[in-house]
């Protein structure tokens, strides 16, 4: 299994479809990170972007993301790729927090954000 959560710094990004990078973990079935790699955006925005499809082709099978638009959903979805919003804090804490079942989908989206229509 693969998680990906949209990052800034060593931190979940707050918005999708402006991170500065994609930070991606391998888990191994008994729930334990073997790897971590970090995947550059394309240019674009978010789901505009082909970032998706790259996550997807890669086996990434979740998003742990803090917030985005409806029209992201419905894209990474597409990919088979499960979405959980309302994520914040260190990257590998978030992936942990996953890991344990204690992270929830927020199940609330972003607003559009100048420049991007459906905020990513």
């Amino acid at each position: 299994m693969k998680i990906a959560l949209p990052s800034r710094g060593n931190q979940v990004d707050g918005h999708f479809g402006h991170c500065e990078y994609f930070t991606v973990y391998t888990i191994d079935d008994n729930n334990t990170i073997l790897s971590e790699e970090r995947i550059d955006p394309p240019a674009g925005c978010g789901c505009k972007s082909n970032i998706v499809s790259i996550l997807a082709e890669m086996g990434v099978n979740v998003m742990l993301a803090g917030n985005m638009g409806g029209g992201a959903v419905t894209v990474i979805q597409s990919h088979g790729i499960k979405v959980y919003r309302g994520c914040t804090g260190q990257l590998r804490e978030v992936a942990e927090a996953w890991l344990a079942g204690e992270v929830n989908d927020s199940g609330v989206g972003c607003e559009a954000h100048e420049g991007c229509d459906n905020h990513g």
